[in-house]
């Protein structure tokens, strides 16, 4: 059996989170400077494609995305409900587990 290196698995790179604020610090400075995405974010220690999704999302919650984006806060309410439903559904299977319980215990 070969053994693999497992130094490779631990130096994946952290996700890093960004406040609102500091996305849209770096999206103004993008709009200003006019300057590509790629040389802001060789800069500020960003990829470019990160800095292109957030001039995107800020394009869409300004009223500029195509048909069906989702703006910040409906992508955000959307999750919340997704969650949401989740929950609920676990507790629906556990009311169904409990009920054809008793109903065993009953007829017992």
């Amino acid at each position: 059996m070969v053994q693999r290196d497992m130094s490779k698995n631990k130096q994946k790179k952290q996700r890093r989170k960004h406040s609102a604020e500091y996305k849209a610090e770096i999206v103004r400075l993008c709009q200003e400077s006019g300057k590509s995405p790629e040389a802001i974010g060789r800069e500020m220690g960003l990829s470019g494609s990160l800095i292109r999704n957030w001039l995107g999302q800020a394009n869409i919650d300004a009223g500029g995305g195509r048909e069906g984006a989702l703006t910040t806060s409906e992508r955000e309410e959307l999750a919340r409900l997704r969650s949401e439903v989740k929950h609920l559904r676990q507790e629906r299977d556990i009311l169904k587990k409990a009920t054809a319980f008793f109903v065993k215990e009953a007829t017992s």
